[in-house]
């Protein structure tokens, strides 16, 4: 008896052409990451003294300053400033290519499902990354530089290092930026059916508890950057509330008319068509 394989071999090919597809995807992706790289390294010096104005701001007039230890570290620190920029300068082209490739085997209806999540992730990331930025930083360094000054007849002067900070200041856009992304999830959460409203009114203070524990850990240890991040992710976590609740109220409402749809076409189909007589056929007087 002969061996067959054409079940295998039926479903090579759409196999194929769907990685076939995901690598194309991904080399567009990685090609468009490539060239924001090199841009942003291109311009790696304004873009560090961008990033860095936020800790100037906190120096006295003339006095603040940035250093390097190793020879390299300001080299590797231009490398981070272009990957991590030309991330960000990317990243709506690498949405687009993962969309390309999981929207065909979407529903329409699905695909207007998650199009506001798609809209929502970078708006809400940038969000969180410039009240990082133009909010938390200054506050954070304020806080840092007020230790210094003299001990034991010795100044205490902060200099600060260029890859040290670098890695301070990613660390607060990446931690306020993704913290930010909480709607999403929830609401995510919510439409796939694993949460419910309910689940999360019930479990309210274990979400506070958590939001000030995750503002503890990715804020310094002052209270000031902390409250920030916490007060927005408690207001964030309730507007996803009053979202779910619309949510399945307009489930609720759809459900409902779907019903009396079904219902007048269940008494139209007993009652049958109406029939109108015709006077010809009426007997003559």
């Amino acid at each position: 008896m002969a061996f067959e394989v054409t079940d295998i071999d039926e479903t090579r090919a759409p196999l194929l052409d769907h990685l076939i597809e995901l690598r194309s995807r991904l080399m567009r992706a990685i090609f468009a990451l490539l060239i924001g790289f090199g841009v942003c390294f291109y311009f790696a010096d304004p873009i560090l003294g961008f990033l860095v104005q936020p800790l100037k701001d906190a120096f006295p007039e003339g006095e603040g300053q940035l250093i390097f230890t190793k020879l390299p570290e300001i080299f590797f620190v231009e490398l981070k400033i272009g990957l991590f920029a030309g991330f960000m300068v990317s990243f709506p082209i690498i949405a687009n290519q993962l969309w390309a490739f999981v929207a065909p085997g979407l529903y329409a209806k699905e695909k207007k499902a998650f199009l506001p999540f798609l809209i929502a992730t970078p708006v809400l990331f940038i969000g969180g990354a410039a009240l990082a930025y133009y909010v938390v930083m200054p506050l954070a360094f304020l806080f840092f530089l007020g230790f210094g000054g003299e001990a034991g007849g010795l100044t205490v002067q902060a200099l600060p290092a260029a890859g040290e900070y670098l890695g301070l200041v990613m660390q607060f856009i990446l931690a306020f930026g993704l913290t930010f992304l909480l709607p999403v999830l929830l609401m995510l959460l919510h439409r796939a059916g694993i949460v419910t409203r309910a689940q999360l009114v019930a479990a309210r203070r274990y979400v506070i508890v958590g939001i000030v524990a995750i503002a503890a850990l990715v804020t310094p240890p002052d209270p000031g950057t902390q409250v920030i991040l916490a007060v927005p992710l408690l207001l964030l976590f309730e507007g996803s509330l009053l979202l779910m609740r619309l949510q399945e109220r307009g489930v609720k409402k759809n459900a409902i008319d779907a019903d009396d749809a079904e219902g007048e076409a269940e008494v139209d189909a007993e009652t049958g068509p109406e029939t109108t007589s015709d006077p010809s056929d009426q007997p003559a007087q």
